[in-house]
């Protein structure tokens, strides 16, 4: 995604280190969607999936065995259980925008020839994107700084203790982890 980068140059750090935060977002969530009931399961797997797609695209080119089609596919897979959350309700929209945002830079990487940088994506769409995420990242900060309140994780309440909202266990440390895939988002969105 990053296009080629020496091991030690800082464009391969930086790409490590989102790497990293998004592949920590989707464990998270593989573990939040493990522990979840029925009805908060499919969102919970939906972010795990974006979240470890996200790190798989971030990964410098030419360092993993999986090449822009195959990321290709699994966004569009990713993008029809989306399209299937939908039916639970228009608050599952931002997991419909994130893999189709996915699916359109893998496809970009593929008609790039193989990492995305410069002038690779349509400008409009590429636009809309950033100001959709930045919009998303901001609001989202915005919520977890005035969210308040500390999250009590203990081990028999799946990680929705006092600080979750809900059923959907919307606490500090779920916002947090929306809060780092849509920043990470939006970083691999400014390297197009």
């Amino acid at each position: 995604m990053h296009g080629s980068a020496t091991p030690l140059s800082a464009s391969a750090a930086s790409a490590w280190l989102l790497v990293l935060l998004c592949a920590v977002s989707g464990a998270y969530c593989l573990l939040r969607a493990r522990r979840a009931d029925r009805r908060a399961r499919g969102m919970a797997a939906g972010e795990a999936v974006m979240g470890l797609g996200m790190a798989a695209m971030a990964v410098p080119s030419g360092t993993g065995p999986w090449g822009p089609q195959v990321l290709l596919a699994v966004c569009c897979g990713a993008a029809v259980h989306a399209l299937w959350l939908l039916r639970g309700g228009v608050h599952h929209a931002h997991h419909l925008v994130g893999t189709l945002a996915m699916a359109y830079m893998a496809l970009s990487t593929t008609a790039g020839g193989g990492h995305v940088h410069g002038r690779a994506g349509l400008p409009v769409v590429t636009g809309v994107l950033l100001l959709y995420y930045a919009g998303y990242v901001l609001l989202g900060g915005a919520r977890l700084v005035t969210s308040g309140g500390v999250l009590s994780v203990t081990a028999g309440d799946g990680g929705a203790g006092a600080g979750a909202a809900g059923a959907g266990g919307a606490g500090e440390l779920v916002r947090a982890c929306r809060l780092a895939m849509g920043t990470g988002m939006l970083a691999m969105l400014l390297t197009m």
